[in-house]
């Protein structure tokens, strides 16, 4: 599988250290480990931070050869701090690089996936830039992790997330909000999911997580629902927990698991991501050796 990931990438910033960040990077990252050839489209500062992103981008696996340098704009930055459930709370920089996110002239590979979310789409340049790529490829499959993070979203982007997904993620943190912003009303999960397939008819599979209480699936087409349990963990962040899902279950969806079998690798990878502080944990690909 060939990923081309689109949106944010930056640095991660705790009280104490520093971690790479930004949810299509995270994405593409675990992509890679899963064996996946991982892409990021993005842009970083002419500054230090740019650098060290972009030499940490390839330690991952990802390459960054549509990552652009942007010299009027400082590389992005997330201040994190963590409640004591260990929530994440996100502080964004504006007006940074990876909102000037560059088309290129061309591509060199043929993508079999396109993946982006709703944080990138915060900067109507973002939005173009997004179209253009949409409609000047053929990706087999388009994924959206809507990834709402307040106040960076809006009922369009939301809409423009689901008019072009055909694989679409929402944890049950952010489905209130979507379809607050779509429906003007909150609804059961399941009936949720099955609104959303009805509007969104390009849809092929809705995934819902529920933290400690699992996921869920619907396969669209079908209306059939996939449930998976949640696998016990000590949990130390949830930072970078719905990129690994989302991640797994596209690599193993598009390698030819069905969709019970991917629900539940996903649940027992994004579990040890759970136990561990950083988004990517640098023993990762170890634990996916063992499994």
């Amino acid at each position: 599988m060939k990923m081309l990931s689109f949106g944010e990438i930056l640095w991660d910033v705790y009280p104490d250290a520093k971690y790479l960040g930004g949810a299509p990077l995270n994405l593409a990252a675990h992509a890679s480990l899963q064996g996946a050839e991982a892409f990021m489209l993005s842009a970083v500062g002419r500054d230090s931070y740019g650098n060290d992103l972009i030499n940490e981008v390839n330690s991952l696996g990802v390459s960054t050869k549509y990552i652009s340098k942007i010299l009027q704009k400082q590389t992005g930055k997330c201040l994190v701090t963590l409640d004591e459930n260990a929530l994440p709370s996100y502080n964004l920089l504006k007006d940074v690089s990876y909102d000037y996110i560059k088309l290129p002239d061309k591509f060199e590979e043929e993508f079999d996936v396109l993946a982006f979310g709703t944080l990138a789409l915060r900067s109507e340049h973002n939005i173009n830039v997004l179209k253009q790529l949409i409609l000047q490829n053929n990706f087999k499959e388009i994924y959206t992790d809507l990834n709402i993070r307040p106040p960076f979203y809006s009922k369009a982007s939301i809409e423009f997330c689901l008019k072009n997904a055909t694989i679409v993620k929402i944890s049950d943190e952010e489905l209130p909000v979507v379809t607050d912003e779509l429906f003007n009303t909150t609804i059961d999960n399941k009936e949720a999911l099955q609104k959303l397939a009805s509007e969104y008819k390009q849809v092929k599979i809705i995934i819902l997580t529920l933290g400690k209480d699992g996921s869920l699936a619907l396969d669209c087409s079908k209306n059939q629902f996939y449930y998976a349990d949640a696998v016990p963990c000590n949990v130390v962040s949830t930072v970078g927990a719905g990129d690994s899902f989302g991640s797994t279950f596209l690599t193993s969806f598009f390698n030819g698991s069905d969709i019970q079998t991917s629900l539940e690798l996903s649940s027992k990878i994004s579990s040890y991501v759970v136990s561990k502080k950083d988004a990517v944990p640098s023993d990762m690909l170890d634990f996916l050796k063992n499994i």
